[in-house]
Formats: C-alpha cells, sequence, structure tokens
C-alpha cells in the first residue's frame, strides 16, 4: 500500500524570511514556530519529563542497527537548530540514550547525530538526487540554507542522557517512508564546530505513523511534491517492531492545526562497548554519483546564523 497526493496548483513563496518575522510557505506563522520551541533550556526537571515521556513509548531494550543510507556526509555540525531556513512543519525531537548493558542507565555525553530530507525529498549534499514523483527542483525552495548543510546536525546528551533538536518533519522521497537518520557516537570531543573521534554504537532510523505523515504531506511546501509514497508496512527498513525500530511518539503543539508542529519522543537502548558499521539491514536508495564527501564548507552557517534560531528565540 502506498499513500499518494494529486498535482496541485498553488502559487506560494516557499522561504523563512531572513528578516520580517514570518514564515511565507503553507501559512506557518512564525507564532507557530516560537510554540513548538517554546522551551529552549533543557532544565533537569525537563530531562527527566523527558525521559519519563520517552520510556513510555516502549521499554529500555537493545535497538537493532539498521543501514545509515546512502545520503550520510560526514562532519555534520554540533547545533540544536538544524533548519538552517527550510520550511516545513516544526518537529521538536527528543531523544534520550540509555545504556542496556546497565539497567538502562543514562549515556551521559553521548553525542546524537541526526540527517534527514526536506520537505520535498531533497539531502543536503545529494541536491541532484530525484526524490520521486514529480517536484520543483531542490534550488526553487527559496530558503536561505546550505546545500552541504541543511538538516543535519548533533547535539551532545546531558546527565541525564537527553538531547534535543530543532527541525521540520521530513518528506518523503521514492522508495522509503518518512523517516530521519540518527547514529549515537561516544568517546569522541567537541572540536571546530563538530564532533571528532570516538565510536559510533548505534546506526538507526525513526519513524513517523502514516496517518500523522499523511496529514503533513497534505499541507505546504509539502503537497508540492505528487506522487506515490511508501507505508510502514510496505518499508524497507522499518521492520514494524514500534519504538524498539525507532517508531517516534508524536505529540501535536496544537490538535486541530498540524502546521503549528510536533513534539517527537524517542528512548534509544545502546550498548556503549559496542561498534555500529552503518551497514545494517534494509536498503535506502542510490545517490548521484557526483555526491559529495568530506566535511561541511567553512561557511556553513551555525545555530547563531539560523534563521529559524532567530524566530524561536
Amino acid at each position: 500500500m502506498t499513500g499518494s497526493h494529486k498535482d496541485k496548483s498553488i502559487t506560494r513563496r516557499r522561504a523563512i524570511a531572513v528578516t520580517g518575522g514570518t514564515v511565507a510557505a503553507g501559512g506557518l506563522a512564525v507564532a507557530g514556530y516560537q510554540s513548538a520551541f517554546a522551551d529552549e533550556t533543557t532544565t533537569t526537571t525537563d530531562a527527566d519529563a523527558t525521559a519519563s515521556a520517552s520510556s513510555s513509548s516502549g521499554t529500555c531494550v537493545l535497538m537493532s542497527s539498521v543501514t545509515e543510507g546512502p545520503y550520510y556526509l560526514d562532519g555534520a555540525l554540533v547545533r540544536k537548530d538544524i533548519t538552517e531556513g527550510k520550511s516545513g512543519v516544526p518537529l521538536t525531537l527528543r531523544i534520550t540514550v540509555q545504556d542496556t548493558t546497565d539497567s538502562c542507565s543514562p549515556v551521559a555525553g553521548a553525542a546524537v547525530e541526526i540527517w534527514h530530507c526536506d520537505a520535498w525529498g531533497y539531502y543536503s549534499g545529494y541536491t541532484t538526487a530525484n526524490p520521486g514523483g514529480s517536484a520543483p527542483a531542490e534550488s526553487e525552495d527559496g530558503s536561505t540554507a546550505n546545500d552541504q548543510t541543511y538538516l543535519r546536525g548533533y547535539q551532545v546528551a546531558n546527565a541525564n542522557g537527553v538531547v534535543k533538536f530543532e527541525t521540520i518533519v521530513p518528506g518523503w522521497y521514492t522508495p522509503r517512508t518518512c523517516h530521519i537518520h540518527v547514529k549515537v557516537h561516544t568517546g569522541g570531543e567537541k572540536e571546530d564546530g563538530t564532533y571528532e573521534g570516538g565510536t559510533v554504537n548505534y546506526t538507526g532510523q525513526l519513524f513517523f505513523d502514516d496517518d500523522i505523515a499523511e496529514t503533513i504531506f497534505a499541507l505546504e511546501p509539502y503537497s508540492q511534491h505528487s506522487g506515490s509514497y511508501t507505508t510502514l508496512d510496505n518499508d524497507m527498513v522499518y521492520d514494524g517492531g514500534g519504538a524498539s525500530s525507532g517508531l517516534l511518539t508524536l505529540e501535536p503543539v496544537h490538535k486541530k492545526d498540524p502546521s503549528k508542529g510536533y513534539k517527537g519522543y524517542i528512548t534509544l537502548g545502546i550498548d556503549p562497548d559496542a561498534e555500529s558499521t552503518g551497514a545494517g539491514s534494509g536498503g535506502g536508495g542510490t545517490p548521484p554519483s557526483d555526491a559529495p564527501t568530506g566535511t561541511p564548507p567553512s561557511d556553513a552557517p551555525s545555530d547563531s546564523a539560523s534563521p529559524s534560531a532567530s524566530a524561536s528565540s
């Protein structure tokens, strides 16, 4: 079974304004972004609540590593807000990392890295890769995003093993369901704005409920990507195991208005002594032959330069 989107003739300017304080895409007001990201500072109380909410979505079990997919790039930046002006439905993502070899104790200092496609199915660094169906060219989005770095980043876990990212809900591309890639690293350190050294202990993917994804894909700017997308039951990576297989617990910021955004929670149970090669089960498509490698460019934007970070502060 696949979901489908019909072509729609809708004219709009898809961008988060660098100045002016509005999101000129899909009617997503900055107020919605502020609501989703109002709790900027993760206190101990907030982290405890997050851990509790995350754990409620599944027991602490060792997560099975899956493929990192074809769109990984080294050298992602350490930052909370990874949007860089890419528009879409806001997502506040809280991830709790626990040690399954030590009574599910938090893994303080773990570096959690995520990356995902934009609302039209394009990855930074691979913007020539066709997402399938019919979508505008990535260059038509009108955002200020750096094509080598958008929607990629690290956060380092606090004493409760919790990290928080501010991003958007990903779009879709053939032949995959809606998902976010994730790696957990330990033993390294922050250096020159990124995370260096250490060991990758877990490589996985986070998934979205089909009904929520379908609701989001009907909104701007997602609706400009028409065609068939893959549901969870037919995805090549998701194995149907719920939270233990990466299925996010999602809460709408505003129950009657999905464009205001979602808060997503999950607990990742890892073995800090294990090493993941990123060659786990499942596939993920093939990137273009001219795909880049290496670290982000020196002029890559940081949190302080991100338009969406300014809007949500």
